[in-house]
């Protein structure tokens, strides 16, 4: 039996079986795109940890949106970039708790696009070297999202 404990904008809370606490979460897209051997990436400021980071262009998936076209509008959104795109894999991002499932995607043939930033936000797109991106990551001197470091490390083996 599920209970809802909090209802939220993008959230909700669910106490399941009186003893398994759920956070329910949207469904989301993250965007890999490499242009002249560099990845590119967002660095915004993420309150829950208090920190800058450095993620791939990523978003949730609009109610009756498709995952491809959530990824074309969050990159163009965040990035002024289009792309053509391929599903690489989909994945939960911490299944013990959560049921928020990421489509990560391939952006190629990268080309200039209109695109607004929801009101929320403030990043800034950068294209950054894979392997310094790695240390700094690494090194805790950049935080990073779940789905960042797993295309960090995609590009990197492939490299």
């Amino acid at each position: 039996m599920s209970k809802t404990i909090y209802q939220g904008k993008i959230l909700n809370l669910k106490l399941l079986d009186q003893k398994w606490e759920i956070v329910e979460h949207a469904e989301a897209v993250a965007i890999v795109a490499m242009n002249e051997g560099k990845i590119l990436g967002v660095k915004q400021h993420r309150p829950a940890i208090g920190a800058t980071t450095w993620e791939i262009p990523a978003g949730l998936i609009d109610e009756g949106e498709t995952p491809e076209a959530a990824a074309h509008r969050e990159l163009a959104e965040e990035t002024q970039l289009k792309a053509e795109l391929e599903l690489l894999t989909q994945f939960y991002t911490s299944p013990g708790f959560t049921n928020e499932k990421i489509y990560l995607f391939k952006a190629t043939k990268l080309s200039p696009a209109q695109g607004e930033l929801d009101e929320d936000e403030d990043l800034e797109p950068l294209w950054l070297e894979p392997k310094k991106l790695w240390q700094e990551i690494q090194t805790g001197k950049l935080a990073s999202s779940s789905p960042s470091v797993l295309a960090l490390h995609m590009v990197l083996s492939q490299a």
